[in-house]
């Protein structure tokens, strides 16, 4: 397997990974679009693909921030996730990998993440990696 950075040709692939990794969400899928090219070209985010030929295993995004609790670098992974039926066979963990990889690169302290309450298989996933619970997270939606 090997990793593919994500391009504008991707969208639709990523599109129905981010779909599925928030389903008690709803996407305006040009929206979205615009997004995944800004995050594209922002020279402090990332996106991969984890692939096998031409099939697709796993979407990761994070992005790079410096703050004051980790005194530097930090990259937060935003999203990752597996096909649903490759789950327990290492792709969640090879994407892992790969974004620790690019956070060393850059000079990160720590990869952080925050994952949605009913992703319970998710959690153990993390745990087993090596995360640890630092924190619950909170958010606070702007009117427009």
């Amino acid at each position: 397997m090997e990793f593919k950075t994500a391009t504008m040709a991707d969208f639709d692939v990523a599109f129905d990974y981010i779909e599925k990794l928030w389903t008690y969400n709803t996407y305006d899928k040009e929206v979205i679009r615009k997004v995944y090219a800004d995050v594209l070209a922002d020279e402090n985010s990332f996106a991969f693909f984890l692939m096998d030929g031409d099939t697709y295993h796993g979407f990761c995004h994070g992005a790079y921030f410096n703050t004051f609790w980790l005194s530097g670098m930090t990259c937060y992974v935003s999203s990752i996730i597996t096909n649903e039926d490759e789950r327990g066979k290492g792709c969640g963990v090879k994407l892992m990998d790969h974004a620790k990889e690019l956070a060393k690169a850059r000079g990160c302290k720590a990869l952080v993440l925050d994952s949605g309450m009913p992703r319970t298989q998710a959690h153990r996933f993390y745990e087993i990696y090596g995360f640890e619970k630092s924190c619950y997270g909170f958010d606070y939606y702007l009117e427009p």
